[in-house]
């Protein structure tokens, strides 16, 4: 299931885009500054180049590229 970024509490999607660029084996020895990594993935999410991904059995969300995602999930976007 996907989640539109704008139905979530801003600090809940900075903690999100937080936990994903902080997440090991995400930096690849990129000196980065945290900040510039959020504002990276905040601007793919409002181009739509990533998606917020909810499992409701898990109850876990994940950023996902879209590209990355079922068809049949973006279809439920536009729905």
């Amino acid at each position: 299931m996907l989640i539109p970024p704008h139905l979530l509490q801003a600090d809940t999607l900075t903690h999100l885009i937080e936990d994903f660029v902080t997440r090991e084996g995400t930096d690849n020895g990129d000196e980065t500054p945290l900040e510039t990594r959020v504002q990276r993935v905040r601007r793919a999410l409002d181009k739509g180049e990533a998606v917020i991904v909810f499992d409701p059995e898990s109850q876990q969300c994940q950023l996902a590229l879209k590209r990355e995602v079922p068809k049949e999930w973006l279809q439920a976007l536009v729905e």
